[in-house]
């Protein structure tokens, strides 16, 4: 192998492990939570925050710190990540109390979006060429894919044999480990430079905006929604007239970045409300206990990687990007639409796990051609913003998603109880319905992105190619 390709091969791996890492932590909390709520006595709405501090300052940070890498350059952005992530790790593996974890759990968050939100754009830097580039998105893609489902086998499997708290400390050698090799395997890049600006207005706008968004997503808040869209749309008219803006406008007029987009926000909320939603249907329903139902996951995973990792970039080289997407996209529907018959005497084997393996083949099979057409179409001086931009949709998407079918499912579920019916029967019905709302969601995505994401006529493409659309 030459000596460039390896370099590229350790820059990736470090890049990679940096993501997954935190991605892992979206989900590898959520098993330890009742040793979390018994140890430091969170009252049950506040142990929600647990997770909702990560998110609201995760979700609403991606964007400006998409935008800061391009300018202050894409590495020196990642390391101050990581280093924050790392940091705050080990403060929230030490919390004494429910306050102090809450407040690490946000700065977790702000230590996340730095390093993520420009992971995607070095990525595509550092693989220009087209095939090579789409197998580099594809092991990206599978730590953003499987990184969920991990996150909950390593959760079990860390509080069932050690506690809560080295759910948080297995970042610490991940993080060091990445801070020490990133400047041996990852050139430093020198940015626009901060004094080319950076609309401080418009970042205020867009962070607390989203931030707002993602609140009154999770709980149900509606004055946050409400601040938020007005947050929002005085952030699009800030950057309708920003000498500098912090979102230039015109990447929308780009097929590729805004169907991608578009895709990303609907199809995360059916993929990622599917896990919650499974979850509490193989212990609440069919009894398992937390390392199990997290090990029943794996099977997903497996196959993302199979198909993310070893067929991604051979598909996306004998076929379009669009027909790739399309094509998972249906064969995930149609895992949702098997998972719409489970039962309340069902089986694993019988009822979920075939549609585990389904799920794994779609998604492996999708998000690596999605993550491609969202990049395809960003200028090189762009791809921070991009890779905020698909981020920060894939967490909307996220909170989203698990907002609409936790609460239609506990809305069956509740109407069911109160006409008598059996619990088990009830929380089955309403995990079904969630299940349909998944593949409904699914099919919104994949009808998205074989209309958005039709070619253009060359007479009439936008300012920056996108053949990955073609």
């Amino acid at each position: 192998m030459p000596e460039s390709a390896r370099h590229r091969g350790a820059a990736l791996a470090v890049l990679c492990t940096a993501s997954l890492m935190v991605v892992l932590d979206s989900t590898i909390v959520a098993v330890a939570l009742p040793a979390i709520q018994a140890d430091l006595g969170f009252s049950a709405p506040g142990l929600a925050w647990v997770v909702n501090a990560y998110l609201v300052a995760f979700g609403g940070l991606l964007l400006l710190s998409g935008r800061l890498g391009d300018l202050a350059g894409r590495r020196r952005v990642f390391v101050a990540g990581v280093a924050v992530f790392t940091a705050a790790s080990l403060a929230a593996g030490l919390s004494p109390n429910a306050a102090t974890l809450v407040i690490s759990r946000f700065a977790q968050g702000v230590g996340g979006a730095l390093a993520s939100a420009v992971v995607l754009g070095m990525i595509v830097t550092l693989y220009p060429e087209p095939r090579a580039r789409v197998r580099a998105i594809g092991v990206y893609s599978f730590t953003q894919a499987a990184g969920a489902s991990i996150g909950l086998v390593a959760g079990g499997a860390l509080t069932q044999s050690l506690d809560w708290h080295w759910t948080f400390y297995i970042n610490l050698p991940i993080g060091l480990a990445t801070l020490v090799l990133t400047p041996f395997v990852i050139s430093r890049d020198r940015g626009q430079g901060l004094r080319t600006g950076i609309d401080v207005l418009g970042a205020l706008l867009v962070t607390s905006g989203v931030m707002l968004l993602v609140l009154g997503i999770v709980s149900e808040h509606l004055g946050a929604l409400a601040a938020a869209v007005v947050l929002l749309a005085a952030f699009v008219a800030r950057q309708a007239r920003a000498r500098i803006p912090l979102l230039p406008l015109r990447l929308f007029r780009v097929r590729a970045i805004t169907g991608a987009n578009l895709t990303m926000v609907v199809m995360v909320a059916g993929f990622l409300g599917f896990q919650f939603v499974t979850a509490l249907y193989l212990q609440q329903v069919l009894g398992f206990d937390a390392l199990t139902t997290g090990f029943a996951f794996a099977p997903t995973p497996v196959m993302i990687a199979a198909f993310s990792l070893g067929l991604a970039d051979r598909l996306n080289s004998r076929f379009s990007s669009r027909t790739v997407l399309v094509t998972g996209l249906l064969v995930t529907a149609i895992a949702f639409w098997y998972l719409t018959q489970v039962r309340t005497d069902g089986g694993y084997a019988l009822h979920v796990l075939p549609s585990l393996i389904l799920m794994g083949a779609g998604a492996g099979t999708a998000i690596p051609a999605l993550m491609s057409l969202a990049m395809s179409g960003a200028a090189p001086a762009d791809t921070g913003v991009t890779s905020g931009l698909i981020t920060t949709t894939q967490q909307v998407g996220a909170a989203l998603g698990t907002a609409i079918l936790a609460t239609s499912a506990a809305t069956r579920t509740s109407g069911l109880l109160e006409t008598g019916a059996p619990a088990r029967e009830a929380l089955t019905s309403g995990f079904r319905l969630a299940y349909g709302l998944s593949a409904t969601l699914t099919l919104i995505a994949a009808a998205i992105a074989a209309v958005v994401l039709r070619p253009r006529r060359a007479a009439t493409e936008p300012l920056v190619q996108c053949d990955a659309a073609a």
